[in-house]
């Protein structure tokens, strides 16, 4: 190797910067294609949908989340090539247990914008609990929508899941003996079979601010923010430096317990607010989202390497929200202004 010599120096620089400008780039799209953010619009002070896609381009956020169909929002969207997680609410997965009801859902609120809109998931329900009576409507609704896409000729372009809390587990420390608890078995264990049956991910919305504030003398605030100098929670194997990476883990062992161990985890949502309540400021809330941000390319200790698909909650502020911390999870002012200096990709 060391006695090839090029015949063209000019030429051999252009094609090594070329190269390294295409290694650059794949690095760019790397990060840029593990983040998204949630737009939620429970504000009457928020930037129109044509404007809020013109944020997410400039800022380059290359995936989005939206909680419902709202036409303005996906109609803003064609062309942009924005990635999107598009909501079943809770009020629809009655209806939507219905075959034929799917079927005229998803030909309004996908079909009709496929391939102008980039559609990459449906989350049918978000954070329904085992107990809620709308529970019984969720699996079905994701198989009726499921097959309505299928029908279209979708099914290999956008995957059928719903979103879970946390709260789904009943034990969750150490990582390993992550399972589900008696009162969600029932309910999450088909719709795993169901994901792995089809490819799709489980849909999750992991917050670290959560479980900090529900018991700060046993979890640390460096913990929780991605700051701790060193392992806090060793675990056989694999050790752990921060909770995000923790409860993620805790998930896909209680997958593995469940028979889904081919079934990936999208984090849909991720967030810490500025405001509101107990360690929520400025600046905890900046170090973790640019922490999170950061982290995300090299995946947890169980799936390392593997980048974690994640969406950070929120885009914006939402003042139609219950007083205290649920105000205050947006990375933007209402009127579009950054609250912190974050780089998405």
């Amino acid at each position: 190797m060391a006695s090839f010599k090029p015949r063209n120096t000019r030429a051999s620089m252009a094609a090594m910067l070329l190269l390294l400008g295409l290694l650059v780039s794949q690095t760019e799209i790397t990060v840029a294609q593990s983040i998204g953010v949630c737009y939620g619009r429970n504000g009457d002070n928020l930037l129109g949908a044509a404007e809020v896609v013109i944020l997410y381009q400039s800022n380059r956020i290359g995936r989005m989340r939206i909680y419902d169909p709202n036409q303005e929002t996906l109609n803003a969207l064609r062309g942009s090539n924005i990635e999107l997680i598009l909501d079943v609410p809770l009020d629809n997965l009655r209806d939507l247990s219905d075959a034929a009801a799917a079927n005229d859902w998803v030909q309004r609120n996908v079909v009709s914008f496929s391939p102008d809109v980039k559609f990459r998931y449906i989350a049918v329900g978000n954070e329904v609990s085992p107990s809620d009576q709308r529970a019984e409507f969720v699996l079905p609704a994701m198989t009726n929508v499921h097959n309505a896409l299928a029908a279209a000729g979708l099914q290999g372009q956008i995957k059928v899941s719903t979103a879970v809390a946390s709260s789904v587990l009943g034990t969750s420390s150490p990582p390993s003996d992550g399972s589900f608890s008696n009162t969600s078995s029932p309910f999450i264990t088909p719709i795993i079979n169901f994901l792995a049956s089809n490819g799709a991910p489980l849909l999750a919305n992991i917050y670290p601010y959560l479980s900090y504030t529900r018991d700060p003398i046993n979890i640390g605030l460096d913990f929780a923010l991605f700051t701790a100098p060193g392992v806090v929670v060793p675990d056989g194997q694999y050790s752990y430096q921060n909770l995000f990476d923790a409860l993620v883990d805790s998930l896909y062992s209680a997958l593995e317990k469940t028979g889904g161990a081919n079934v990936n985890i999208v984090v849909s949502e991720s967030g810490w607010p500025s405001e509101g309540g107990n360690a929520a400021n400025v600046d905890n809330a900046g170090t973790y989202y640019r922490n999170l941000i950061n982290h995300v390319t090299q995946g947890t200790p169980k799936r390392s390497g593997q980048a974690i698909e994640t969406y950070l909650f929120a885009m914006f502020d939402e003042n139609l929200k219950a007083a205290g911390v649920e105000q205050h999870f947006g990375l933007f002012l209402p009127n579009g202004q950054p609250k912190y200096q974050i780089n998405f990709g």
